[in-house]
């Protein structure tokens, strides 16, 4: 197990094995935003949903989020700027990057993402089917690392 998966609880300050994966959703949509916390926390995920671009760095680095999923039409810090810092932080960089946009051509969406090291998409609208299928393929099926919470 990595130590990302443990959490510290303050009161104890013991290192608590976290029961779920911890996705980090990041969409300037707020109704959008409210529908994929409600459908990701339904299956089975810690989801921590951030609205404001300019907040993704730093509650990220608190939170250490298995997974980002990340909007990359967003102003004033767009998807793109984000995941260039991310990818060039020593604490992040290994946290996968799923882009979700349907703003691009496929071709343009390839190339930006490559230049900033996203490397994997959704594009909208997309089937939440499909979303999981991508989380769990990006997160390389680490189910088994954490522990069963009994549901």
């Amino acid at each position: 197990m990595t130590s990302t998966n443990f959490e510290t609880q303050q009161d104890q300050q013991v290192a608590v094995p976290r029961t779920k994966p911890r996705i980090m959703l990041v969409d300037d949509n707020i109704e959008l935003l409210e529908e994929l916390e409600n459908l990701l926390k339904l299956g089975g995920y810690d989801v921590i949903a951030i609205c404001d671009g300019t907040q993704v760095f730093d509650v990220a680095l608190k939170n250490k989020p298995d997974l980002i999923l990340l909007d990359l039409k967003m102003s004033p810090k767009s998807g793109f700027q984000i995941a260039d810092e991310i990818r060039n932080s020593l604490l992040l960089k290994d946290v996968p990057v799923i882009a979700m946009t349907g703003f691009f051509t496929e071709k343009q969406h390839f190339l930006m993402m490559k230049l900033c090291g996203i490397k994997t998409s959704i594009l909208k609208p997309f089937r939440p089917l499909n979303l999981i299928t991508k989380i769990e393929f990006a997160l390389g099926n680490r189910q088994e690392e954490y522990e069963s919470d009994g549901t």
